[in-house]
Parts: structure tokens; C-alpha cells; sequence
């Protein structure tokens, strides 16, 4: 008699299966709409292929589209296998290595025959069609366990050179799969994957560039080329994707920047920022408004040395496990020659002392902490900085003010003792919720728990850990409402942190603010209270940023708001505009009037159209633009064209000058 298998669903319920059976199986069993709308199956919380048979009893849950993550996981998965055949079909000899799905789509890595050039976006659209024609076939995808020299003897007989080499090195023990695609192509892969291509919608995706990369990402390896795509469930998603897209590239800081003349990059100090005078008028507003917070908040400013000894480093453990991202330099002076230039190449001394260029401020805020005896009834302390970090990002990471090597962040630590610690955690998403909605901006609130490698002990990063989710709870946060999810190893080495996932007006999102919850660097660099009973103890040390960094920050702003800033940040918050050159005088007496009042005001007195006028200066994103002519000068009015809308408005300067200052006013500053 064949045992049978029990299989438990979500409802509670339990199928006995006979054995073999597949989650498809149990699908078909419970009724034909569920067979047809089933794609993937959770055993045992674990994501696997609707035809791969029970191994036992199991708990199952069907997936469908309707489970949008998975689907879309599943879906971008099976779009990058496709585009592999797809890519070997039109140009046999192509070597193929891996292709994972990404946030928005799926790309594979693949190298050129050497009969021809390297791939570029001219062989996109004879690749999609091919791509199309495989979905179209509904070629089955089919799970087969191979044997470690069985897949590598394949690979060579083939020329895959790039797939024998990774054969080779996969654990002898490991259980290794193939899938096929119809009974002629197969890739290695742990899947899973869609019963068929045809599973898949051929008009949800789309090619969309082509980039150079290395094989295993080493530059000393061979070049391949790399093929991303997007990919959706349905062409109404792809069709809203490439919408975004196209809003997002209109909304590009890079070209914002440019065109408000707000910031420029340049070769000679790569990932740096170069501010123009528009652009650092954001940033000290910025810095004002953080300054405001923080000091109502408790803490106190402090700055803190660019260069420190590598020893420093060392102790505090971030050159063991950062060094590769750090800058750093001999402790030396270089040589100069007699003509009075300084050596090309000069040379470091085998015992050169070396200092490293901070890329956070932790250390040093322990440092300063360290000055003197703290006492337990002085925490906590609160100690806030405004620092300038390098950070060693390579070349081709660089991104605008989003990706940069130096930095400055709105940094501080907070030193306390264990029993204030969830106080202090919910005092500051008390703090942050009130910034990001000055902003505008709305968020989740994310826990990073421990990584595979950290240092500590792990009842400390229980209790690290679980302080966390009790501020958050206090604060009201841990809930459907704010996004509140436990993200398992993505904390730092140090310590679990508390994100915050900002959502932009197209619906992106940007993880910005933290706090971490450290008891390590206090114990490494040994930092130290007099409790109440006379002994020494260590401090609970809070790392916490709210924009992150300013660079980033700004970058997120420009992009959120499309260049048009709140009246408040806005560079130029008001432009006097001239009809006719009679108007002058009244022009100019208006902006002094303006400045009087403390509104960042310029004077157009060209002598240009004022059409031209106003398209300018609303390309330039200038909130309000005052035009004048001689009716104005003799009723002393102006007439308001506020950025965005449609109509102006006629008034008094002496109301415009009102509206003005309360549309300029920082809202942390607004009565009520």
C-alpha cells in the first residue's frame, strides 16, 4: 500500500497526497482556477517549483501572481534565463555565466564570440524578439540534480569556459541543478523557476542597455558584456515602470544641477563635490535647520580632526574591516627638489608612521568623550557634528551626489546607560518623524539585525537587538502603518540598526536615517562611566544620522521635489522682473525692500520680452517671479507668478513682500 504524504495548508487544513505528488497536484486537487492561477509553492516557508515533487510531509502555500513579490522574483528570474537562450540562438559560440533578477528587472553577463564585437544596444531589439519567440514556444522548465563532474565534463565539451571554472569550484557535497528549457538549452541553477516560459508575459519586459563587466567582478579577469532588462507580471506594469523612468530622468539631480547651476564634478577630485554658490545656499539652510533640531533636541555640536593615527584605526577595529574603503597616508614630508618642486613620486620610509582620513566619526566622538570622568548623572550625552568623511568608493560606483567619496554628515552618538537606551531610541524617531515630515516625505521603518560576521557576544546583540524593537513599539512605529520589518543580517559588524526608508513623489524609495544600538566600540576603545555605586562602566554608544549625509540628502531633494524647492531651501527665492525700462527704478526699490526682509531676491532689468523673462526664470525653478511695469510703479503693486501655477496674481508690494516672508519661513519655525 503507498503511503501517503500529509500536506498542511494555510487555512489548517490537510491533504493526503500519494507520494510523488507535486504542489500542482494539490492545486488540481482543490479545484481548477487554483490549478490554473498556482505558479510557485512555499514548502516548509521555502520558495520551490510548482512540478517538483513532496519530499515528505510538508507545510504548502500556493503562490500566484496575486503574491507580487515572489511572482516578480520568480518572473525576472525566468526573464534572464530566457535572454541567455535567447542571446546563444541568434549567436552560437556566445559563452553565458549568470544573470539574476534585480529590484526592477534581471540582467546576464555574457561574452561576445570571437567572431564578432562585443554586444551594444543596435542587437537589443533582435534579442527581444527572440526573446519573445521562446515565451511564445511555452517551453517547459524542467529541474534535473546533476553530478559535480557530469556538469563540469558538459561545460568544457561546450567551450563554456566561464561555467566549467565555477563548476569546479562548488562543493563536492553540494546538490547541484541544471534546469532545461524544452529539450534543448539548459543553464545551471538552483531555480526555482515557472512551470514554462510561457508562464511569462512576452510583452512585460524590455531590454535596456548594455554595460561593460568583469567576469567575478575582477578587473584582471576577462571582459564580458552585461544585458539588463526590466521585467513585470503584465505590460500595465512594464508600461508604468518605463513611465517612472522617464519621470525620473526629467527629475535627474545631475541635470537639475546643472541647469539651476546649483553643483559641478570634474575628473581632478573624483567623487567630490565642487558647490557653487546657488547650490551651498541649500546646504547652509539645510545645516541651519539640523542645527535648530538638534540643539532643541539636547545635543551638543563638536568637530573633531580629519586625520588619525592608523593605530587609532586599528583598536577600534574599523581598519580590520573597512581598510579597503579607507584613504590612507604616510605621516611623512615629502622630499622637495632643489629647483623648489616637490618630488613626482615621493618616497615613503619603511618606518613611515601612517594616518587614514576618516570615513565616520565614531572614534573620534569616544575620544572626546573620554575627556575627563563622566559621571552617570551627566548621560546621556549627546554629541553632534557636522563631519566631513572620505570614503575610498571605486570609479564606476561614483553617482552624483548620490554615490561620493567625501561627504559630510548630520553625525552624532549619544553616550548612555543601559536603562536610557529605549528612551533615547524613541526620543529619536520622535526627532526624525518630525524632520522627514518637513519635508514632505513618507517612510518605513526598517530593523537590520546581526551579520553572519560582527563582533560581540550574542547577548549583547539580543538585548541591542531587542531594545530596538521595544523604542520602536513605544514610539508607535512597529506597526503596518510605518512599514516596520526585521531585515535578518544586514546590520553593521558593530551593531543592529534602526533604517528609515524615505518615498519620493514617483514612489522610489531612499534609505536615509539610522540609529545603532553599539556596545563594542565603547568596550574596544574603553569608554567609560562612574555608576552609581563608585565602579566604572561602559556606556551604550547610539549612532544616529537623519539625512545621512548632506551630499545624498540634497541629491534626494532636488530629484523628490523636481528641482522646485520649497520657497524655504530655494536658492533665489524671488526675482523683480521688468516689462519696460521705465520700470527700473520701482524694480530696484522693490528688492531692497525685499532684501530688507530677509528674501533672497535677484533683479531682471535685461532688456528682453517677458515671456522670455518668465521662461527663464521658471527653468531656473525661481518660486516667485514679481513683474513690474509703469502701472505698477504708479500703484505701487506687483503682479506674482508663482511657479506651478497658471495665473498671476496682482497685490500690494507690501502683501506680496508678507506672502513672501511666510511662504520663505522655515517649517520648524512656522507659529503653531
Amino acid at each position: 500500500m503507498t503511503e501517503l504524504l500529509k500536506i498542511s495548508l494555510p487555512d489548517g487544513s490537510v491533504r493526503e497526497m500519494p507520494e510523488g505528488s507535486t504542489p500542482a497536484d494539490v492545486a488540481a486537487a482543490i479545484g481548477p482556477g487554483l490549478a490554473k492561477a498556482a505558479i510557485a509553492a512555499r514548502i516548509d516557508g521555502e520558495l520551490r517549483d510548482i512540478n517538483r515533487p513532496f519530499e515528505g510531509d510538508a507545510e504548502l502555500a500556493l503562490v500566484t501572481a496575486r503574491d507580487e513579490e515572489d511572482a516578480l522574483e520568480l518572473a525576472r528570474h525566468d526573464f534572464a534565463h530566457v535572454l541567455a537562450e535567447a542571446v546563444q540562438s541568434l549567436f552560437p559560440g556566445t559563452q553565458i555565466t549568470f544573470g539574476p533578477a534585480t529590484d526592477d528587472g534581471f540582467y546576464y553577463d555574457v561574452k561576445a564570440p570571437a567572431t564578432r564585437e562585443p554586444f551594444s544596444m543596435d542587437d537589443l531589439p533582435a534579442i527581444e524578439e527572440e526573446m519573445r519567440r521562446i515565451i511564445r514556444a511555452d517551453k517547459p522548465l524542467r529541474r534535473e540534480v546533476w553530478s559535480r563532474e557530469q556538469l563540469i565534463a558538459k561545460w568544457e565539451a561546450e567551450g563554456e569556459v566561464f561555467k566549467a571554472e565555477w563548476a569546479k569550484e562548488l562543493p563536492e557535497n553540494e546538490e547541484l541543478t541544471v534546469y532545461w528549457s524544452g529539450e534543448d538549452w539548459l543553464d545551471m541553477c538552483r531555480g526555482p523557476h515557472l512551470a514554462s516560459t510561457g508562464k511569462l508575459d512576452p510583452d512585460a519586459f524590455k531590454l535596456m542597455r548594455v554595460a561593460g563587466a568583469y567576469w567575478r567582478g575582477d578587473q584582471k579577469n576577462a571582459q564580458l558584456t552585461r544585458i539588463y532588462g526590466t521585467g513585470w507580471l503584465n505590460k500595465k506594469q512594464l508600461n508604468a515602470h518605463l513611465t517612472r523612468l522617464e519621470e525620473a530622468a526629467k527629475r535627474d539631480h545631475r541635470k537639475l544641477g546643472r541647469e539651476m547651476d546649483l553643483f559641478h564634478l570634474q575628473e581632478e577630485a573624483h567623487g567630490s563635490v565642487f558647490w557653487h554658490p546657488k547650490g551651498y545656499r541649500i546646504w547652509r539652510e539645510l545645516e541651519a535647520y539640523m542645527r535648530r533640531k538638534m540643539d532643541g533636541a539636547g545635543y551638543r555640536e563638536i568637530k573633531t580632526p580629519q586625520l588619525m593615527d592608523v593605530r587609532q584605526w586599528t583598536q577600534s577595529g574599523h581598519w580590520g574591516k573597512y581598510a579597503e574603503n579607507m584613504f590612507a597616508v604616510p605621516d611623512i614630508v615629502p622630499e622637495v627638489g632643489d629647483d623648489g618642486e616637490t618630488a613626482a613620486s615621493p618616497k615613503v620610509a619603511d618606518d613611515a608612521e601612517w594616518m587614514a582620513i576618516k570615513p565616520m566619526n565614531c572614534p573620534a566622538h569616544v575620544l572626546v568623550f573620554k575627556q575627563g570622568i563622566t559621571s552617570y548623572r551627566d548621560l546621556p550625552i549627546r554629541l553632534g557634528e557636522m563631519g566631513c568623511c572620505h570614503r575610498n568608493e571605486p570609479h564606476g560606483a561614483l553617482h552624483g551626489l548620490m554615490r561620493v567619496r567625501q561627504f559630510t554628515q548630520d553625525d552624532a552618538h549619544i553616550f548612555c546607560t543601559e536603562a536610557q537606551v529605549v528612551e533615547e531610541v524613541r526620543a529619536f524617531c520622535k526627532l526624525a518623524d518630525e524632520v522627514y515630515r518637513d519635508f514632505g516625505f513618507s517612510y518605513h521603518v526598517k530593523l537590520a539585525l546581526r551579520p553572519e560576521k560582527r563582533f560581540g557576544s550574542e547577548a549583547d546583540w539580543d538585548k541591542a537587538e531587542q531594545e530596538l524593537r521595544d523604542a520602536v513599539a513605544e514610539a508607535g512605529m512597529a506597526n503596518e502603518e510605518y512599514g516596520w520589518e526585521e531585515l535578518p543580517g544586514e546590520g553593521a559588524f558593530y551593531a543592529p540598526k534602526l533604517e528609515w526608508h524615505l518615498t519620493d513623489a514617483i514612489g522610489r524609495t531612499w534609505q536615509v536615517g539610522t540609529i545603532q544600538g553599539d556596545r563594542v566600540l565603547p568596550d574596544r576603545l574603553d569608554a567609560t562611566y562612574v555608576g552609581e555605586d563608585g565602579e566604572k562602566h561602559r556606556p551604550v554608544m547610539l549612532h544616529r544620522a537623519i539625512f545621512g549625509s548632506y551630499e545624498r540628502f540634497i541629491g534626494i531633494l532636488i530629484e523628490h521635489f523636481a528641482g522646485r524647492l520649497p520657497t524655504w531651501l530655494a536658492p533665489v527665492q524671488a526675482v523683480v522682473a521688468t516689462i519696460v525700462s521705465d520700470a527700473d527704478g520701482y524694480a530696484k526699490e522693490a528688492v531692497e525692500k525685499l532684501k530688507a526682509a530677509g528674501i533672497r531676491v535677484e533683479s531682471d532689468l535685461r532688456n528682453e520680452k517677458i515671456n522670455y523673462k518668465v521662461r527663464e526664470h521658471s527653468h531656473a525653478k525661481v518660486p516667485h517671479l514679481l513683474v513690474v511695469g509703469m502701472r505698477e510703479a504708479e500703484e505701487g503693486t506687483v503682479a506674482v507668478r508663482t511657479l506651478g501655477q497658471q495665473h498671476q496674481k496682482v497685490m500690494s508690494l507690501d502683501e506680496a513682500i508678507a506672502m513672501l516672508k511666510d511662504d520663505a519661513t522655515p517649517p520648524d519655525l512656522r507659529e503653531g
